[in-house]
Parts: C-alpha cells; sequence; structure tokens
C-alpha cells in the first residue's frame, strides 16, 4: 500500500486536474478581476424591478456573475483542502470570500424590490417580456417568500457581518484536519501519524489493543479541545438562528424547510417509522458481533469489516470495478463515468495536512472535482462509486438545464450518490470472485445503510435538539454536547454496543453539523437510493427511464415533486419501511451465508 508524506510525493495520475478553472495564477487573477467589474456593474440595476427589460438583462448578468464567483470560491477551496494551512491558498480563499460578499451586497436590492411589486405588477412583467419566462421558476421562488425578505440596509449589514463573524466551520475543520498533533502509533514495524485522513483505516486493524490505542490517543487530543468546538458550534447555530429570525421564520428549521418547500410531516415521519424499527439496527450490531467474533462489542470495533475480506484495491481496480457496477444504469452513464477517470476529475492521495473525507464540488459550468483519502480497500471503492454519483448527475442537470437551474437541492443530489453504492455492493455479492468478496458486498452496503440511514436520523435528531435547546436560551456547552450524544447512542445502539468515556464527543468531529441541518437529507436519499436500485436490477425498465428522467432534473422543480417522478411519496412510511425490510433482508443473506 502506497504512502505519502506530502503532496509532492502524489503522482501526477492521481491527482486531480483544476485546470478547467483557470490555467495559472495569471488566468484566475484575470477572472477574478473580471468579476469584481461585473459585480460593480449590478449595482447599476437598482431601481429597474419594475422595468420588464432591464430585469431581464439584470437576471442575465446576474446568473454570469454568479456562476464565474463560483468558480473562483471553488478552485481556491480545493487548493486549499489539497494543503490545509498554506497561507497563500489561505489568502486566495479569503481575497474570494471578500468579492463574494460584494456580490450579496450588491445585488441585495433585488429581492426587496422585487416584492415590494403588487401581485398584478408582478404577473405583468411577464405579458411584457415572454423572455423573463426563462427565469420565472426562480422569480416565483423569491416571490413565494414575500413575508421573508427585509430591506436592503439590513440585507447588507446581514450580509457584512456573516461575511466577517461566521467562519466556525472553517475553524473547526483547520483544528481538526490541520492543527491537532494526535500522536502515533507503529503500523507495520513504522511509526505512523495518527490522522483524520488515516483514522478509518487504523480502526480495522485486526489487534483490538491496537484499535483501544489509536480510539484513546485519538479521542483523548478531541477531548481536550470539546470546550473550543462547542463554543465554535454554539456560535454557527446560534448565526442560523438570528439569520432565520431577522427574516421573519420562527426558527432555523423553519426557514430549511420552507426554503426546500418540503412538508414537516415528511420528516415526522422518516424519524417516527426509523425509532419505530430500532429493533432491526440492534439485531445488526448482533450480527456484527457474531461476525467479527467478539462476546463484546465497543465502539472502536464497528470500523471493522464484518468479512475478513483481505483484498487490497488498486486505484485502477477500484476504477474497474466501479465500472462494473454501474452498468445496469445505461452505456451512456457508463461512458460519463469513463470521462470522470481519463479527465482527472478525483484527488486520490492521503498524507498529512490533506482535508479529510470526501466531497465533490460542483459549479454551475465546468465539470467536478473529487477529494477523497483512497486507502486500498472496499471503502474507499465505494467512494468513488458515491461521489462520482455526484458527479455524473451534474453533467445530467447541466445538459438539460440553463446556467440558473443547475444548483439542485441535496435531497435529490445524495439519491444519485447513493444508488451507485447500492448498485456497486450488489454487484460484489453476485460477482466477487471469492466468497468473502461476496460477502464483502453485503457488508458494505450493510454499512452504507446503518450509517446513511440509521446514524444520519439519529445525528439529524441531535442537531435538531441542539438548535432547539439554543433557540430557548441556552448555550451550547461540551457537557451537554457530551450527555446528547451519549443518550442518543444508548438509544440507537441498545445493548449490543458498549459505549466508553469517549462515546460522548464523538460529535466534535462531525462535519455535518456545521452544514445547516444537511444530515436528513442522507436518510430520505437511501431509502430512495434503496428502491430505485433494486427495482433497476429487477429489470425495471420504467424504472430506469424514470430515473434518467430524475437526473436531468433542474433546480426549477421542487425536490419533493423530483422524487416524485420516481412514484414517491416521502410523507408516507412506505418508502421508509421498504429500506428498513431491505436492511433487514440484507442480514438474512449475510446470516445465511456465515
Amino acid at each position: 500500500m502506497q504512502k505519502y508524506k506530502s503532496r509532492k510525493d502524489v503522482p501526477l495520475k492521481y491527482k486531480w486536474d483544476l485546470t478547467h478553472y483557470f490555467k495559472d495564477e495569471k488566468d484566475f487573477n484575470d477572472n477574478l478581476s473580471k468579476c469584481e467589474t461585473m459585480i460593480d456593474a449590478l449595482k447599476d440595476y437598482v431601481g429597474s424591478t419594475k422595468d420588464a427589460k432591464k430585469l431581464y438583462e439584470f437576471l442575465k448578468n446576474d446568473i454570469e456573475a454568479n456562476a464565474l464567483i463560483m468558480n473562483l470560491y471553488i478552485y481556491v477551496s480545493l487548493l486549499n483542502d489539497q494543503e490545509l494551512g498554506n497561507s497563500k491558498n489561505i489568502e486566495l480563499l479569503n481575497k474570494v470570500e471578500d468579492t463574494f460578499n460584494k456580490y450579496v451586497i450588491n445585488t441585495s436590492f433585488f429581492a426587496p424590490e422585487l416584492l415590494k411589486l403588487s401581485k398584478e405588477e408582478y404577473e405583468e412583467l411577464f405579458n411584457k417580456n415572454n423572455k423573463l419566462n426563462e427565469f420565472k421558476s426562480d422569480l416565483d421562488k423569491i416571490y413565494r417568500g414575500k413575508e421573508h425578505v427585509i430591506d436592503e440596509e439590513k440585507e447588507n449589514i446581514i450580509s457584512e457581518l456573516d461575511n466577517a463573524m461566521n467562519h466556525f466551520d472553517d475553524m473547526s475543520s483547520t483544528m481538526l484536519n490541520g492543527e491537532h498533533d494526535y500522536g502515533t502509533v507503529v503500523v507495520d514495524g513504522e511509526e505512523e501519524k495518527i490522522a483524520t485522513t488515516n483514522i478509518r483505516r487504523l480502526l480495522k486493524n485486526e489487534d483490538r489493543s491496537f484499535r483501544k490505542e489509536v480510539r484513546d490517543k485519538y479521542n483523548k487530543v478531541l477531548d481536550r479541545y470539546g470546550v473550543s468546538a462547542a463554543q465554535m458550534l454554539n456560535g454557527y447555530v446560534k448565526s442560523n438562528i438570528v439569520k432565520a429570525k431577522l427574516h421573519n421564520y420562527k426558527d432555523a428549521w423553519d426557514a430549511k424547510i420552507f426554503k426546500l418547500n418540503m412538508p414537516n410531516e415528511a420528516y415526522e415521519t422518516l424519524l417516527n417509522t426509523t425509532e419505530k424499527h430500532l429493533d432491526v439496527l440492534h439485531r445488526y450490531y448482533r450480527v456484527f458481533k457474531k461476525s467479527v467474533g467478539l462476546k463484546e462489542l465497543y465502539q472502536y470495533d464497528l470500523s471493522l469489516d464484518m468479512t475478513k475480506n483481505s483484498k487490497k484495491y488498486s486505484i485502477e481496480e477500484a476504477q474497474e470495478l466501479v465500472l462494473e457496477a454501474i452498468k445496469p444504469l445505461g452505456e451512456d452513464y457508463e461512458n460519463r463515468f469513463k470521462k470522470v477517470f481519463d479527465e482527472h476529475h478525483i484527488d486520490y492521495a492521503q498524507y498529512p495536512s490533506k482535508c479529510s473525507g470526501g466531497y465533490c464540488a460542483t459549479s454551475l459550468d465546468k465539470h467536478s472535482n473529487i477529494l477523497m483519502s483512497f486507502n486500498y480497500d472496499l471503502d474507499s471503492v465505494s467512494t468513488i462509486a458515491h461521489e462520482g454519483g455526484h458527479d455524473i448527475h451534474h453533467t445530467y442537470v447541466n445538459d438539460n438545464n440553463p446556467l440558473q437551474y443547475r444548483e439542485v437541492s441535496n435531497l435529490v443530489a445524495e439519491v444519485a450518490s447513493l444508488t451507485n453504492e447500492c448498485l456497486l455492493s450488489s454487484y460484489l455479492s453476485i460477482n466477487g470472485k471469492t466468497d468473502e468478496e461476496k460477502m464483502s458486498g453485503i457488508d458494505n452496503i450493510l454499512g452504507v445503510i446503518a450509517n446513511n440511514y440509521y446514524d444520519a436520523v439519529r445525528e439529524a435528531k441531535m442537531e435538531q435538539d441542539f438548535y432547539n435547546y439554543v433557540s430557548s436560551g441556552h448555550t451550547i456547552t461540551k457537557d451537554y454536547m457530551d450527555d446528547l450524544t451519549y443518550k442518543s447512542l444508548e438509544k440507537y445502539y441498545g445493548k449490543e454496543v458498549i459505549l466508553d468515556e469517549h462515546s460522548k464527543n464523538s460529535w466534535i468531529v462531525r462535519s455535518h453539523y456545521y452544514m445547516n441541518y444537511y444530515l436528513y437529507s442522507y436518510a430520505f436519499c437511501i431509502s430512495i437510493a434503496s428502491y430505485i436500485a433494486s427495482e433497476i436490477l429487477n429489470g425495471n425498465k420504467d424504472m430506469l427511464e424514470k430515473y434518467h428522467k430524475f437526473l436531468c432534473t433542474g433546480s426549477n422543480v421542487w425536490p419533493i415533486d423530483a422524487i416524485k417522478i420516481l412514484g414517491i411519496d416521502l410523507r408516507k412510511p412506505d418508502v421508509y419501511e421498504g429500506a428498513i425490510n431491505y436492511f433487514a433482508s440484507l442480514l438474512d443473506k449475510f446470516e445465511t451465508m456465515i
């Protein structure tokens, strides 16, 4: 297994190519200057919202400026994440954030002006200029929020304060991934630093005392910084609550579901259905315990694979495996995925100072880029399938929608990624070269569902709890989060997993808490994805056709309506019960193979 001490040691073929954004530093600076000029010009449209011709001009210029500022921001964010702590990249990121803030300020007049129009004046705009229908869906969404838009001066103040103060997620990421020293362990006779990028691999070690050593060292450092982590999280949550209330929402949750046009009933049905069937999750942990041959199961054991699959996958083997797995989605989908590899969309290697985790960054008019830490295991193969699903989905959206409708909701995007993981696991369970590899396919999808369904609901419920806690006048502290986390784990683990002194501080590493109610998306989407994958694998051509239509849908369609294309109503328990039943059936199959 190849290990790299720094980015300069990584072969070029395993690094992403960012030149599709900007060729070099000069090209970047030229485009930054161009963007600032475009942003300055947007001020000239103040007061012209009632003029149908001028309004159309503003909207065209605005979306072009938005696309460029997004390219600039993604580019410098990717540079920053490939080498955290690099002062030059941090400076570039701050410069682009200042430019983005200027864009927000210069366009802040628009929504308040639009919402001053009477319904008759608003509808007359489209009669006077048919071209405005190109933007009607976006304009309708803004006009729908009439009671939630405040005057321009207040919007500018909020934007300035937000830009100056709301960097809690950046600070948390830098501390966790770049500044903390988690100590070292000896692996195969060599000393290795514990880092956020390799912690999952280290916890897969078969030596239980080694796993405990890694967990102890890692979590003791986390615990020391728990007070600071709680302060940062409290600041982030409070800022979201304040912004929501300033925009006349009841709270941050009310703002979230309004903007998604999602009925609260869907979330309540998901939570209630999940907690009604925690017995299935408890059974999973019993099977897990039996499979790994342990009498007692601790949290530091949960990173183990349930199957002793010793196979290591090279990056090239991982690419080939993913391409085979997604073939049921058709030739066009497969060809798009090949480009992900051929055009170097992915940054694979892990090394100190690289941002941990995996994500796919998408802009409005460029192809995506994927960050990951390849560990040569099936989990890494699954990450390629998952993030590649985002990348391919983005190409379908871009090919079928104008610029203004290419930024889709997470509720739609995560379906595309998780469907691929289901297909990968299904492929392995049938076509694995050994019984171990076949079982590892089932093991993988069981883990995907446990993490993306049950864990996502658990932590999303925690998120609602600590938002409500702050809304009622309290402050998030380390003790509060430790207690909330411990009780949540007790409920979802039941008697099957033994908690220890470190269990309470696992909240500290959850970056999704800085993404404003993002976690529920995973639970919705794995439910939908498992349904889609099983139908397509069973030869349902109608579902394959619906799925392609779904992938092409832009943001002019509300998420709940896009999901209805697949024949699914998120307000009903059917799809969640289907996911739980699918999970249970996989457990049946796995136990039989054991």
